[in-house]
């Protein structure tokens, strides 16, 4: 088999379990990865419009919205007010703050566990592969 062919179908094997198990651990929290991904954004950029975070998730604005109410009906996330009506900016709030930091830990050991056996080195080549992959990808 063709290594490229061999990595791809590795990744796609790779891709649903974690997606399944970081679920789970998410459901210890009431949340989902969609959820996780966009509280996970705000806490460490401070702010975001529906746009921005539909394109760092890589999905559609209106997907976005039905999970940013959500996370608005869970007193986790709060509109930001702006000079410009049309645009809806967001962030954590202090009970999303607090939410967020308890998610990272579970997150951060179910992380750490899968690694087990991975040196930094190698995880940063595969940071790097990844970036160059997804940079491949939307150019």
């Amino acid at each position: 088999m063709k290594t490229y062919r061999e990595f791809f179908h590795q990744f796609l094997l790779l891709y649903r379990p974690f997606e399944h198990h970081l679920n789970l651990e998410l459901a210890k929290h009431g949340l989902y990865r969609s959820q996780w991904t966009i509280l996970y954004y705000l806490s460490h950029l401070g702010t975001a419009t529906l746009v921005e975070l539909s394109t760092y998730q890589s999905v559609e604005k209106p997907t976005v919205t039905r999970t940013i109410n959500r996370l608005e009906e869970l007193g986790y996330v709060e509109h930001v007010p702006t000079k410009d009506k049309r645009e809806k900016r967001m962030q954590l709030t202090e009970l999303g703050n607090r939410i967020s930091t308890e998610v990272r830990e579970t997150v951060d050991q179910f992380e750490q566990n899968i690694l087990a056996g991975i040196s930094e080195q190698e995880q940063l080549e595969a940071i790097r592969v990844m970036e160059t992959i997804r940079k491949n990808l939307i150019e």
